[in-house]
């Protein structure tokens, strides 16, 4: 009964991944930021493993998660903050590395020899308009960089490789050590990013430890341990059809939270959105 709630969770937990960046990223800078956040990682999860009495991976093993880090954390996460640094709307980078659904059904059919159906094709395409329509009424395209764009690209393939490596490569690995050792591979973007961004000093206020101890726990722990095991026991394209839902519901978030006003486009493409997850990960699909 539990498993029909995941992909619910799951969406719940990663929009909110937004809404905490927004809390925190005033306090630091974004690779300070992300380093904090990944070393707290790894202390979680190792607290988890050595409490679990989790067993160790071999040496492929590692190398496969270390893969799947570098992809999944280090290239979508640190793409996602560097290109909002480079100063690209929020709604651009939500509707570039919301094209992942159709990216990863696209390369699953190649690399993966998976079937996506007419209907499916036709859902993914529809989730993808709908996306459009939630974002469209904040879009702003003036002055958008090359930076920006090649940065907010390299989310949407890192997270869109990082999903289809996992899915071919890291299948019946223990969950609890392989995450924790995705995140020590994402330190080799972060620790330099530290090292040559702009610094300013960590400003440890009230709001930004919790936004931190937030997108630790609930997104990092919770939300990415929902994914893996999406992503092993599900297709790729069914799995990541679910993004589709995040930018609508953080809309929602944002309208509760921060006043944020919801046009009658972003209604409707919530609706496009949601019918298209449905038909997507429907069984008969």
């Amino acid at each position: 009964m539990f498993k029909k709630f995941i992909p619910l969770i799951f969406v719940l937990l990663w929009s909110t991944g937004f809404i905490g960046a927004k809390f925190g990223l005033p306090y630091a800078s974004t690779g300070d930021f992300l380093a904090i956040r990944t070393f707290a990682n790894i202390a979680v999860f190792l607290l988890l493993i050595f409490l679990l009495k989790q067993p160790r991976l071999t040496v492929q093993q590692i190398g496969h998660a270390m893969v799947t880090g570098l992809l999944i954390h280090g290239a979508y996460l640190g793409g996602v903050f560097a290109a909002i640094e480079a100063g690209i709307p929020a709604g651009l980078t939500a509707i570039i590395v919301g094209l992942q659904p159709l990216f990863t059904a696209m390369l699953a059919m190649l690399l993966l020899k998976a079937v996506v159906s007419r209907a499916q094709w036709l859902a993914l395409f529809l989730g993808l308009a709908g996306l459009i329509l939630v974002v469209s009424a904040s879009l702003d395209l003036t002055d958008v960089s090359v930076d920006a764009l090649f940065f907010a690209f390299v989310a949407l393939v890192g997270i869109t490789f990082g999903t289809l490596y996992q899915k071919q490569f890291c299948q019946k690995q223990p969950l609890l050590p392989a995450v924790c050792w995705q995140y020590v591979a994402s330190l080799l973007v972060f620790i330099p990013l530290v090292l040559t961004g702009e610094s300013q000093p960590i400003q440890w206020q009230l709001e930004f430890v919790l936004s931190l101890t937030w997108l630790v726990l609930g997104l990092s722990v919770v939300a990415m341990l929902l994914l893996m095991y999406m992503v092993e026991q599900g297709d790729a394209a069914k799995v990541t059809a679910y993004f589709y839902l995040v930018p609508p519901v953080t809309a929602i978030e944002a309208w509760l939270l921060f006043d944020e006003q919801l046009a009658l486009s972003s209604i409707i493409g919530m609706m496009l959105c949601a019918l298209s997850v449905y038909v997507v990960t429907k069984k008969n699909a």
